[in-house]
């Protein structure tokens, strides 16, 4: 796709990217680790609402 910038633009944005705090290594998204995080603090949540109710009443 083109860009709709104009040249002089562009360039600075391809330089600001270029600088070395933009150029940050991530590690590869992994969605089973999210659900398995998501999994397990609703579990617990659950089971500490479970908890929290059996005390009370």
């Amino acid at each position: 796709m083109p860009s709709r910038l104009k040249p002089e633009d562009q360039q600075r944005v391809d330089e600001y990217l270029r600088a070395p705090q933009h150029q940050v290594e991530r590690q590869p998204f992994r969605p089973w680790l999210l659900l398995l995080v998501v999994l397990v603090v609703v579990i617990g949540l659950g089971l500490l609402s479970r908890l929290l109710s059996r005390l009370v009443l």
